[in-house]
């Protein structure tokens, strides 16, 4: 990476993202929906339970959720079982209930079965900023084109109610952490999938850093990112032909699709 004076190019504006629901609601903004509201949302309730197991409890559907003593709901039964309406994988009501009640209950809520994300996924990444610059240098593999510059900003701070410790600190080792996209038309394009990610704080979390072991501190969050520019000792770097289609199913199973830019 250069390192002259004056190497920084000019920094392409990035707006700063509105608070999402989850940031609203710890605000005390938009409140969040009722659990049961979003199991019923995005299920049909069954008059009759089809002969398979629940995959959540491991019980078969036609007997009592395995969550009914630990889950209580003033509208939904042990016995209830729904189908989900997009992918029509069925469940006990009460187990995706507790499913649900389980995550950061962000009004989203995504099929255990095969992944399929219903309504907008959000995730816990703390407050910071994301900044894009441009260099006319290339990466290793995409010598046609210039390079996108993504820098990742985030301080420590204190965990919120979505985190796995709330009121204790957290650290941020390794900030700002620097990555890198060719300036590309593919590249651009996951460009603006990484900020729609960011803007849904899907891209770092609060959690246990494989590498080091520390706990509460920021980790990446199951999408891939390249941090080495011009080489590729540890798998982070180019050249890597496959990596641009990898991280683009990375954040669709995140919800994060080519649809997200039209609703920008």
């Amino acid at each position: 990476m250069p390192s002259g004076p004056g190497s920084i190019p000019t920094t392409v504006p990035v707006q700063m993202p509105k608070p999402s629901r989850v940031q609203q609601a710890l605000a005390g903004g938009t409140p969040k929906p009722e659990p049961e509201q979003v199991i019923r949302k995005y299920t049909e309730e069954l008059k009759t339970a089809p002969d398979e197991d629940c995959i959540i409890c491991m019980e078969k559907l036609s007997v009592a959720s395995g969550y009914s003593d630990v889950t209580n709901s003033m509208t939904i039964g042990p016995g209830a079982v729904g189908r989900l309406t997009k992918c029509s994988h069925a469940f006990h009501l009460l187990c995706l209930l507790a499913m649900y009640c389980n995550g950061n209950k962000d009004g989203s809520l995504q099929c255990p079965s095969c992944k399929t994300i219903y309504g907008e996924k959000t995730g816990t990444q703390p407050r910071g900023k994301m900044e894009v610059f441009s260099y006319p240098v290339s990466l290793p593999g995409h010598e046609d084109c210039g390079t996108i510059l993504i820098v990742y900003n985030i301080p420590p701070g204190v965990q919120g109610p979505e985190h796995p410790n709330p009121g204790k600190p957290f650290t941020a080792r390794g900030f700002p952490r620097q990555c890198y996209l060719p300036d590309n038309a593919q590249g651009r394009k996951v460009l603006e999938l990484l900020k729609v990610a960011w803007k849904r704080r899907l891209i770092f979390t609060v959690g246990t850093s494989s590498t080091t072991g520390e706990t509460d501190t920021v980790v990446w969050n199951e999408i891939h990112h390249k941090t080495e520019m011009d080489r590729n000792v540890t798998g982070h770097g180019y050249p890597d032909p496959n990596y641009l289609q990898n991280v683009l199913a990375e954040l669709a199973a995140q919800g994060v699709t080519e649809d997200c830019l039209g609703q920008q």
